[in-house]
């Protein structure tokens, strides 16, 4: 899923029948500091977003779920209205992940010595 900010709809006379009834907007993308990123693309709409709204939106095959059973020829579709976004400040993000070990907690007590895992440590 990918953030984005729709900023305009789209009307088309002719379209494929499969999109007949369904509405297509114009979205932005973002990164997750909602900053726009790449070009607008055109999603059909499975929430009722409008103008402006914080948006998440699929690609591929999983675009036309929302619309199932009907098989809909679409490739990008909103599926979430986003209603805030909170971004943890670095210093606040744990460090956990490949090359890192996670820190214990104040009182955590050791493992038994049966059980002790090998912990990794970035040189």
């Amino acid at each position: 899923m990918t953030f984005g900010r729709v900023i305009g709809r789209v009307w088309a006379t002719a379209k494929a029948p499969g999109l007949e009834g369904l509405r297509m907007l114009l979205v932005q993308p973002l990164t997750p500091q909602l900053e726009p990123t790449g070009r607008r693309i055109i999603c059909t709409d499975a929430t009722g977003a409008g103008a402006g709204e914080l948006v998440y939106w699929v690609r591929g095959r999983e675009a036309s779920f929302p619309f199932l059973p009907a098989e809909t020829p679409t490739d990008t579709t909103i599926v979430g209205i986003v209603d805030s976004v909170h971004i943890a400040k670095p210093e606040d993000a744990p460090i956990v992940g490949a090359g890192h070990a996670r820190p214990d907690p104040p009182n955590a007590r050791p493992d038994p010595p049966h059980t002790r895992r090998a912990r990794s440590r970035k040189c």
